[in-house]
């Protein structure tokens, strides 16, 4: 595409996609028009960047659709002195959206070329603040507790009680729990030493984060 195809395209995703699912956080509109999602889309899909749907980027994961990355971050009320622990790299563009709103970001990824690839796309847009650990963050990551903000961008059968342990005070943790079809946001923000408090945002699907801890299942 043209520049100038570019721009309209990107300019259309957030008027029709993001605005219209209740984004309306004037500094996040202007950050996604500022981070150029097309270049953490793989080449092969990179005409449906700004597409409303979930597009593949290798070892079976999904870049989530434009409008969740913006619900997610309008949500999180990112400051810049907080510090984010995000479970689930991916693309490396939710990561770059954080990154550029808060003081740190810590994110993990169990797929090393997804890691090495995100890594690659922060540095070449001089995004410098974030540390990407190849890792398992099921469970959170207690190494670098406790954080201002933690977002697991894959969904969870259950709620994440030892993640949500590793929040700071006036911590906020968003997951999305259940399992399918039907799945809610949700938002865990700790009010106390031993005080939490949970909201359902909204509903949604998103596919099953790797390793997630399960139900218990009965068998008859």
């Amino acid at each position: 595409m043209m520049h100038k195809d570019v721009e309209q395209a990107r300019f259309n995703m957030i008027e029709q996609q993001i605005r219209t699912w209740e984004v309306l956080d004037a500094r996040v509109l202007d950050l996604l028009s500022q981070v150029p999602r097309e270049d953490f889309v793989p080449e092969q899909y990179r005409g449906l960047a700004f597409a409303d749907l979930e597009i593949p980027i290798g070892a079976g994961q999904q870049m989530l659709s434009p409008k969740m990355e913006g619900r997610i971050v309008q949500a999180l009320e990112v400051s810049k002195t907080d510090r984010v622990l995000e479970i689930g790299t991916g693309s490396g563009y939710l990561t770059a959206l954080l990154a550029t709103l808060a003081k740190e970001v810590i994110s993990l990824e169990v797929e090393a070329d997804l890691s090495v690839a995100a890594q690659r796309k922060l540095q070449q847009h001089g995004i410098h603040n974030v540390s990407l650990e190849i890792a398992d963050g099921s469970q959170g990551w207690a190494n670098g507790a406790p954080y201002d903000v933690i977002v697991f961008t894959a969904s969870l059968p259950l709620l994440p009680v030892i993640a949500e342990r590793q929040l700071a005070i006036n911590g906020r943790l968003f997951a999305v729990v259940g399992e399918g079809p039907a799945m809610e946001a949700t938002m865990i923000r700790r009010v106390s030493a031993d005080s939490f408090r949970h909201d359902v945002l909204f509903e949604t699907s998103l596919p099953p984060l790797a390793n997630a801890p399960q139900p218990a299942r009965f068998e008859f």
